[in-house]
């Protein structure tokens, strides 16, 4: 059973709906007695990182991903979910984070030529070999949707980018823990793989 942590952000039942599609039973829940008893546990969401940090604190849902992260169970966070892995978010204002992955979300800092937010598909590139992008080539294409980004973390940590004037961390991973930044239930053929690398750890 797949963990969807329900903690008030948008997006949930489209990822609850990919994982059906692949044969995955899952929950979406912020009861932690039935997350503990679940093999991978996913945050996605969208909205505000304030929000999310919030909803998460409100579902007492902070000490029980530190234990969990702690045992070494896998935690995938996207959108929203994988900002809130990092250490501090700068999004109207400077907010703690889940503190998992050495890093800052930042806005970006682009010329007015670029849109932000930074919406729709968007070309991978490996950083480094990793499992959880086993048989994606450089040039496949996932779809984003996001106005801040991932910044001063460590680059053992960062496994692909996107190239949006600058290189913005698409997919990080440090441990058991791992992020994408763009929205693999959406991203076609690229986005199953990448699901089904993480379901496979």
């Amino acid at each position: 059973m797949i963990g969807i942590i329900d903690y008030g952000a948008g997006n949930l039942r489209n990822v609850y709906n990919a994982l059906n599609r692949l044969g995955f039973k899952s929950v979406i829940t912020n009861d932690i007695d039935i997350l503990r008893d679940c093999d991978k546990l996913i945050i996605p969401g969208v909205g505000a990182f304030e929000d999310g940090m919030k909803g998460l604190r409100e579902n007492d849902l902070i000490p029980f991903l530190k234990d969990w992260v702690k045992d070494g169970k896998y935690l995938l966070g996207i959108c929203l979910g994988m900002q809130l892995l990092f250490y501090k978010s700068y999004e109207m204002g400077e907010h703690d984070g889940l503190g998992f992955i050495k890093g800052d979300v930042v806005p970006f800092d682009i010329p007015k030529s670029y849109k932000v937010p930074h919406m729709g598909w968007n070309e991978l590139v490996i950083n480094r070999e990793d499992s959880i992008v086993k048989d994606i080539t450089n040039g496949e294409y996932v779809y984003f949707v996001h106005s801040y980004h991932a910044d001063n973390m460590n680059d053992e940590d960062l496994i692909a980018y996107s190239e949006y004037h600058y290189n913005v961390p698409a997919v990080v991973r440090h441990g058991n823990v791992i992020g994408m930044q763009f929205h693999p239930e959406k991203s076609d053929k690229t986005g199953t793989k990448l699901l089904l690398n993480y379901l496979g750890e």
